[in-house]
């Protein structure tokens, strides 16, 4: 009776480790780099259509993600967005380590064609924490736009960069999508 359940088992496994085998050899995984650099997702290869991580992959090309769940699409669009960062009417990039500098951020939006229920921009310290510039509610869709913040006062008070992102959040989501970024650099 022993010796019936163990070549049971021994068959039962030796069906599932071949099935995983043959599932494995079905699918690979993909590496996908995007301007550069790798993703912390892979794709998939299935029988020669690929699928990648679409959500990582609009991050990394600082698109705009949105998902229409009665039609079941997912849309991925690229608006055109220029920064400029000025100190008084100068426009700057870099700054003196230990410096309290006034400055204001300047966004131009064009080629956007998903609608937004808001936006918002940040400055970033070296050490990734994000404080708010400012943010505004979007009660009319326009395909473009422009935009400057209120004048800010931000300390600089170690070396490293100092990214300044436009962010911007579609009208059916929770989520904020990253979709311009300018460094300003302290040394």
């Amino acid at each position: 009776m022993k010796l019936k359940k163990l070549l049971v088992l021994v068959v039962l496994l030796s069906i599932w480790g071949g099935t995983m085998i043959l599932a494995d050899a079905a699918s690979q995984r993909v590496k996908v780099i995007v301007n550069g650099s790798e993703l912390n997702e892979t794709g998939l290869l299935e029988e020669n259509k690929t699928y990648l991580p679409l959500r990582q992959i609009a991050g990394a090309l600082q698109s705009l993600i949105s998902w229409d769940e009665s039609t079941k699409r997912v849309a991925l669009n690229k608006p055109n967005v220029h920064m400029f960062l000025f100190k008084d009417t100068t426009v700057f990039g870099k700054v003196n380590k230990g410096s309290k500098v006034t400055f204001s951020a300047w966004a131009q939006v064009d080629s956007l064609t998903t609608d937004i229920s808001a936006f918002k921009i940040v400055i970033a310290g070296p050490d990734g924490k994000e404080d708010l510039i400012q943010s505004q509610e979007v009660a009319s869709q326009k395909d473009n736009f422009w935009f400057r913040t209120k004048e800010v006062r931000y300390l600089f008070d170690s070396s490293g960069n100092y990214p300044v992102r436009m962010y911007m959040k579609p009208s059916r989501s929770d989520e904020w999508n990253l979709v311009s970024e300018k460094l300003i650099i302290a040394e």
